[in-house]
């Protein structure tokens, strides 16, 4: 053998990556900063907190913006995640695990309120069905034949109970970068909110009541109901929801919103998370 073959090369350093990369640290470091800010952040405040110079934060915050990680909200001249963050961050949820763990309770959902219960997640500004589970047979009569949200189905989230849990508990800049044209709301029935604030406002309401819920937003005699389940930093990652026709209802509407926020809360915990501080309590409820 060799000298060459037989002596072994110098060992990498642990920060050799880091060292070789800056500005791919940085970044990184920017997104973890905002993920962990209520709110917007000032691009001077990013700099002088992760001790960048101001001319490298605004370069990598442009960049991070072309890509949808983060947004610019002019009228606070300020910074927040963006579409790509969200999407990214929910991926590692976003199937198998986030499915394995759900099914089990949508069928005990499905099972106790004789109603059709789906597991959605959010992509962009759509709503994603992973799961749906239908009651026992002979529990639903014909009310399935006529839903559309089948697994792998897409739907404008600001119409579905599903998105709408989700949506509720988003930033005002990342509805702002979902729906940036008034003509991305959409309606499949005519019904449904026509402007930006008149979502947010919808949404807020909807986020302090803990659940979410659409009347012929997407079906015509159709109703959903929909709550969302948090990751560890107490944010949305999924949301189940259940259907039914709106006038053959087996369960008042205050039983399938407690039903629906039981199985969120187990679906929470299954996933290590949280619900946000402000409705700990009333998920506890």
């Amino acid at each position: 053998m060799s000298e060459r073959e037989s002596t072994p090369g110098p060992s990498p350093s642990p920060n050799a990556s880091s060292s070789a990369s800056p500005a791919v640290g940085r970044a990184l470091d920017m997104l973890v900063y905002l993920a962990g800010r209520p709110g917007l952040v000032p691009a001077a405040t990013l700099a002088r907190d992760l001790g960048i110079p101001r001319s490298s934060a605004y370069h990598i915050l442009t960049v991070l913006a072309d890509r949808g990680f983060v947004t610019y909200v002019a009228t606070e001249q300020a910074y927040g995640l963006g579409v790509t963050s969200f999407e990214v961050g929910s991926a590692y949820l976003r199937h198998e695990p986030l499915e394995r763990l759900a099914r089990p309770i949508l069928r005990t959902l499905a099972r106790r309120l004789g109603q059709t219960a789906h597991l959605g997640i959010l992509h962009g500004a759509e709503t994603v069905y992973l799961l749906k589970e239908r009651p026992p047979a002979g529990r639903s009569g014909d009310i399935d034949i006529a839903l559309v949200t089948d697994i792998g189905v897409r739907l404008p989230a600001h119409l579905t109970a599903n998105g709408r849990a989700i949506l509720a508990h988003t930033s005002e800049a990342q509805l702002r970068a979902l729906f940036p044209r008034p003509g991305d709301l959409t309606t499949r029935t005519g019904k449904g909110p026509r402007t930006l604030p008149g979502l947010a406002g919808e949404l807020a309401r909807e986020r302090e009541r803990g659940w979410s819920q659409e009347v012929e937003l997407v079906t015509p005699g159709f109703c959903s109901m929909g709550v969302a389940a948090f990751d560890h930093n107490g944010r949305p990652v999924a949301a189940i929801s259940s259907t039914w026709r709106r006038h053959h209802c087996r369960h008042d509407v205050d039983q399938v919103r407690d039903v629906l926020r039981q199985g969120a809360a187990r679906l929470t915990a299954a996933v290590s998370g949280h619900a946000p501080t402000t409705e700990a309590g009333a998920a506890a409820a």
